[in-house]
């Protein structure tokens, strides 16, 4: 079973912001190929070989055979086909959209699981994240509206834009599945079952156009896929160390990350306005982390509350 250790706060923080450069690692690398080969033989190499770091982290952990357990199969197939389409769209996107942009649009995901998780969970959501959700929506508009009229650019596809958007929302579908599951399993059982129904999904999209990887793509296909799973494991270890209130913000560093790498690799810069967009979207983000950790506290002093001191 998970054990946490919040007494290690910035070790968690740290975990965070190392993650954030795994998938930035990864997602260089797709971008060098996604567009020599098709979407769903990049995501097939991207989940296989994400497992030799997850099943390390997993054996090192202690949780072999175990992690393969489970009663709820059906919700791991569930996950996984929507995770698997968000990574199908997400690496279309990086394709056709300046790496900046693509982690920008990307940003709309945790605004679509509060709204994903108020209508499939049930689960409550007042005025002030409601507020947070439309401002940070606003700010995906801002972001997008440099995709579309004349001053679109030929590094601006609309279509790449679109496919970050669906990206975006299957993200928040499997998202949504992920919290359902969470109530049950355990993180490291939802990684694994992940990967391997993704790798399968994935391979089964062969008949539809597969190539046959060159030489020299060969490092930079199984890299994205060991750069995906270091990135994940690090990012489950980082909540592990440190409460979701303080570690979740750092996931913003990835924009800078974006840039650098967009500018020095790929000789692109951000625009204006999807700066703009980015911090509206990114502001709107921190305060739904911010007031989800508020009503966290306040469900849990409101349960501590119903206790009896004899049996605290």
């Amino acid at each position: 079973m998970e054990t946490s250790s919040y007494g290690r706060p910035l070790f968690g923080v740290m975990l965070k912001v190392l993650s954030t450069l795994a998938f930035t690692a990864m997602a260089t690398q797709i971008k060098f190929v996604s567009d020599r080969y098709p979407a769903g033989e990049v995501a097939f190499f991207r989940s296989a070989f994400a497992l030799i770091p997850v099943l390390g982290w997993v054996a090192w952990r202690g949780f072999l055979p175990d992690v393969f357990v489970t009663p709820r199969i059906g919700g791991h197939l569930l996950r996984s086909i929507a995770g698997a389409t968000s990574m199908f769209f997400g690496f279309s996107a990086l394709a056709r959209l300046p790496l900046s942009d693509a982690t920008a649009i990307g940003y709309a995901a945790p605004l679509m699981t509060v709204v994903l998780a108020a209508v499939l969970l049930s689960e409550p959501v007042r005025a002030y994240r409601w507020t947070a959700v439309v401002i940070g929506f606003v700010g995906v508009l801002v972001i997008l509206s440099d995709y579309v009229g004349p001053d679109a650019g030929p590094h601006r596809s609309t279509l790449g834009a679109i496919f970050s958007l669906l990206g975006a929302f299957f993200g928040a579908l499997a998202a949504t599945q992920t919290r359902r599951l969470t109530w049950s399993e355990q993180p490291a059982t939802i990684v694994v079952y992940f990967s391997i129904f993704t790798a399968l999904f994935m391979l089964a999209t062969m008949p539809f156009g597969w190539i046959m990887p060159r030489l020299e793509d060969m490092p930079l296909l199984v890299g994205c896929g060991v750069a995906g799973g270091i990135g994940q494991v690090l990012l489950t270890q980082s909540y592990r160390y440190g409460e979701a209130s303080l570690v979740a913000p750092f996931e913003y560093v990835s924009m800078l990350w974006a840039i650098v790498v967009g500018y020095f690799l790929f000789s692109n810069l951000p625009t204006a306005t999807m700066l703009l967009g980015s911090l509206i979207v990114i502001g709107s983000g921190m305060f739904v982390i911010f007031r989800e950790h508020r009503l966290g506290l306040k469900r849990s002093r409101e349960e501590a509350a119903k206790i009896p001191a004899a049996d605290i």
